[in-house]
């Protein structure tokens, strides 16, 4: 899956490895890093233990078999066989990926009312997020896309689950589907799966800026993760400065934000950040929201529909739903300049001072 297929740009943090060792905790003196390329981005795993019980050839395969199901950049991917099909048909996934992205994508979608849609990928498409365009879409060309847009059941397609298969029909055969917004994160979660079921505790585990974090790192602390300052222009000579670090375990973390990736037409920036209730990118002033939440899959899909709803649809989302359990950071435009910040309450606890 490319890094590219994302309606928002997910930022890289930076990890440290480097801290004080606490008292009474086990220190980790050893241990094993795995890097890459996956998914048109870098991968990163970090087992803080003595000994690594896989190989980073499982690893390259399980994220290979990922992309087999979940890669609109991979032809004969199942969900590119699913977005060329027209009216109903039967596939089958052994990995069940598929079922867990869109049974999860399709929750989102109604928590949000709209604002997650996995069958935003004709936007995606026509706003030339893929491939560049001549000019931006007006609003009577964006009404017609939207017309073939929308997750809501019966209404342009119906998936079935038994077992292995799936069936699915499209009422309309334009319908198209695309879960960039939550399946790297869900990338990360099934890599921490495959960790823990060789017996590590003690992990990092990062995909395109997509991570979670068990147990303790080799230093026998929390890991401290950082966030970018989320400001064009403070990124100076190539280098990114950081905006605070957070010291976290056994969470998943996924940050989104608009201010790197954009393209300009006729002294206008159009953000990558794509509303699916109305077709047109987002205009607002939240710069990035950073999510915390117990899965990848989940910080990756609401850092999305945060960036859609912006600041203050964020606070009243956050404020409606503490079912939900989700912390956030949002990092938002002054207009003057500088910066502003907002912290959900159970957010404060991951800074450190």
């Amino acid at each position: 899956m490319a890094h590219s297929w994302k309606n928002t740009i997910k930022f890289v943090f930076i990890l440290f490895l480097v801290g004080c060792q606490p008292e009474k905790e086990p220190v980790f003196k050893e241990g094993f890093i795995f890097q890459g390329e996956t998914q048109g981005t870098t991968y990163q795993l970090i087992i803080a233990e003595d000994e690594v019980n896989f190989t980073k050839l499982e690893i390259q395969n399980l994220l290979a078999e990922f992309d087999t199901v979940l890669s609109t950049y991979i032809d004969s991917s199942l969900i590119s066989k699913m977005n060329r099909m027209e009216g109903s048909a039967f596939f089958t996934d052994s990995t069940g990926y598929f079922k867990e992205c869109y049974e999860e994508s399709m929750d989102v979608f109604h928590t949000s009312n709209g604002a997650f849609d996995c069958s935003v990928f004709p936007l995606v498409e026509g706003w030339g997020f893929m491939q560049n365009i001549e000019s931006p879409l007006n609003k009577t060309k964006i009404d017609s896309i939207l017309q073939f847009v929308s997750s809501e059941k019966d209404k342009l397609h119906r998936v079935d689950f038994t077992d292995q298969t799936i069936h699915l029909t499209k009422i309309d055969k334009r319908f198209k589907m695309d879960f960039n917004a939550i399946a790297q994160g869900l990338a990360v979660d099934k890599i921490a799966e495959f960790i823990e079921s060789r017996g590590h505790k003690n992990y990092y585990v990062e995909i395109g800026g997509e991570l979670i974090v068990k147990g303790r790192n080799r230093s026998g602390e929390n890991w401290n993760i950082g966030i970018d300052v989320p400001k064009e222009n403070e990124q100076k000579d190539g280098v990114r400065r950081l905006e605070s670090i957070l010291s976290i375990t056994n969470k998943a973390i996924a940050t989104s934000g608009n201010y790197r990736k954009y393209y300009v037409k006729n002294g206008k920036k159009y953000a990558h950040c794509l509303d699916p209730r109305t077709g047109f990118p987002v205009n607002h002033s939240l710069l990035s929201a950073t999510v915390i939440s117990d899965k990848c899959s989940t910080s990756d899909a609401y850092a999305t529909v945060f960036m859609v709803m912006g600041l203050e649809g964020t606070k009243k989302f956050i404020s409606s739903h503490p079912n939900l359990k989700l912390e956030v950071y949002l990092l938002y435009d002054l207009k003057n300049g500088k910066i502003g910040r907002f912290k959900s309450k159970g957010m404060k606890k991951y800074f450190k001072d």
